[in-house]
């Protein structure tokens, strides 16, 4: 059986009991705002019913989440966050480029979990969920770009950290969309260790790749 959220349970060995009931509702507001919103479409949905759905109470549910979009795309902001956290734990001995990669297949490997594909599916095919994604987004990557300074020696109002993290977010998300619109359905850690490993080199231009005058000749 996949495991559904994966990415939290690790937090399951360092929090106590009141901590773990809150994560196990934190999931279910999740899974339910996820579940309804494939179901009927996003704009039939009400914090109401997810709450039902939960088994909570609408104020829970506002507790942890301020609007039925924040619920459903915290997995992302959840998963893009941790990669920060784990570039801050990468042995020092790795380089800049190791460590983000190693941090961020860790937190990619999600061959086994229809629950998170579906509602990525879900994110990129609505537009109040991608304006969601993107306002968190931005906090997420200065948070990776502050763990680029911390391990290059550098600030992160320098340009050098920042174009990293922007160039990490793409490259996710760029891999993201091919593995979601690949059929038959396939890995997605390889396309994110090729994304990554391609913006490391420099994207140095493929040896096929024809250029465009050379393509315009007879």
């Amino acid at each position: 059986m996949p495991r559904k959220f994966w990415y939290l349970d690790h937090m399951n060995e360092e929090l106590g009991l009141r901590e773990r009931k809150k994560l196990a509702t934190r999931r279910a507001l999740i899974s339910a705002a996820l579940r309804l919103a494939v179901e009927r479409g996003l704009e039939n949905v009400l914090v109401e019913d997810i709450a039902a759905a939960a088994g909570v109470s609408p104020r829970t549910f506002n507790n942890y989440f301020s609007s039925k979009a924040e619920a459903i795309t915290s997995p992302q902001v959840d998963r893009a966050r941790r990669l920060a956290v784990e570039v801050r734990r990468r042995p020092r001995e790795e380089s800049l480029w190791e460590a983000i990669l190693e941090a961020a297949l860790a937190q990619y490997d999600v061959a086994e979990e229809p629950e998170w594909a579906t509602g990525v599916r879900l994110l990129l095919s609505e537009p109040t969920l991608i304006g969601e994604f993107s306002r968190a987004g931005s906090a997420v990557e200065r948070e990776l770009a502050e763990a680029v300074a911390e391990r290059t020696g550098t600030s992160v109002e320098q340009l050098y950290p920042r174009l990293v993290a922007a160039s990490v977010g793409a490259a996710i998300q760029v891999a993201t969309d091919r593995w979601v619109h690949t059929t038959p359905p396939a890995p997605l850690t390889p396309l994110v260790r090729e994304a990554i490993s391609q913006v490391a080199a420099g994207l140095p231009e493929p040896a096929t790749t024809a250029r465009p005058q050379e393509e315009a000749r007879p």
